[in-house]
Parts: C-alpha cells; sequence; structure tokens
C-alpha cells in the first residue's frame, strides 16, 4: 500500500505538469503575455532549452544530454528506488520526495520529447518577481521546501 500511494503521488505530479503544459502548448501563443490577476499573475508560454532559469541552455549538445538528461534520470531513479525500499521513513519526507521526483520527472518528458521545457507562469507582487515556471516546478520547489523544513525539525532524516 505504500508503495502504491508514493508512485500515486509520483504520477499525480507528472499528469498535472504535463495536463498544464499541454493546455498551454494548445492555446497560449509563444511569448503571449496574458495578465491572469491583473500584472500580479502572468501567462506566457516560454519554451527553456536549459533547466533552471536557462541554466546550461548554451552547453553543447553532447553536454546538455549528460547533464540535462542522464543525470538527471540517474538521480530520480535512485531516489525513487531508495524511497521505494525504505520502510522507515518519515510520511512527509516520502511526500516531499515523491514531489521532488514527480516534477523532475515531469521536466524531463519535456527536455527528452521536446529539447525544451515548458514554462507558462510569473509572480509579481511587489519587490517579489520570479522568473517563469510551471507546474514540475512547483512541484520541485514545495518537496524540497518541505525536505528542509522537516531536516530543521528533525536533525536525524536520511534516505
Amino acid at each position: 500500500m505504500r508503495r502504491t500511494i508514493i508512485l500515486l503521488i509520483v504520477l499525480l505530479n507528472i499528469g498535472c505538469d504535463q495536463i498544464s503544459k499541454d493546455v498551454v502548448r494548445k492555446n497560449v501563443d509563444p511569448n503571449d503575455y496574458i495578465q491572469v490577476i491583473q500584472d500580479k499573475f502572468i501567462l506566457t508560454n516560454v519554451e527553456n532549452t536549459g533547466a533552471m532559469l536557462g541554466f546550461g541552455r548554451n552547453l553543447p549538445p553532447i553536454l546538455k544530454v549528460i547533464l540535462l538528461q542522464i543525470l538527471p534520470v540517474l538521480v530520480l531513479m535512485i531516489l525513487l528506488f531508495r524511497i521505494l525500499q525504505k520502510t522507515n521513513l518519515d510520511n512527509w519526507l516520502i511526500i516531499a520526495f515523491a514531489f521532488v521526483i514527480g516534477g523532475g520527472i515531469g521536466n524531463l518528458i519535456d527536455r527528452i520529447l521536446y529539447g525544451s521545457v515548458t514554462d507558462f507562469f510569473q509572480i509579481k507582487i511587489g519587490f517579489l518577481k520570479t522568473g517563469i515556471f510551471n507546474m514540475a516546478d512547483v512541484s520541485v520547489t514545495v518537496g524540497v521546501l518541505l525536505i528542509l523544513l522537516l531536516s530543521f525539525r528533525n536533525k536525524n532524516l536520511a534516505i
């Protein structure tokens, strides 16, 4: 049952990400700037050929494949294997890692199938202005923040 829940969380994160990207690809023209909530919440359609904030977009093609596809696949598969095998992990830690894995796989699917990742949200509130991101980025961020919170609360966390 525990493994089923982990896989379900991972698949739900992948599904939300891929469905939202598909909707944006089909309904929002590239580089559109749609104000959803005034100038605070923006919907757009940008293809990112690099990683976060465009990191690596100018790498040679072979390095890009190694660093942005092969290495992440290995890391995410090892993480997934570890959380599926370990039976003594904190439930919140399992959820956090499932979010990171699901989001990571969501962006990997784009990189492998399309050669770029579709990003489409931007938030501007006061001094806070995010880069353009997607649901996979939200999943990874939520997972990492939860891992950090849990690690501050419990110094003995390990996978």
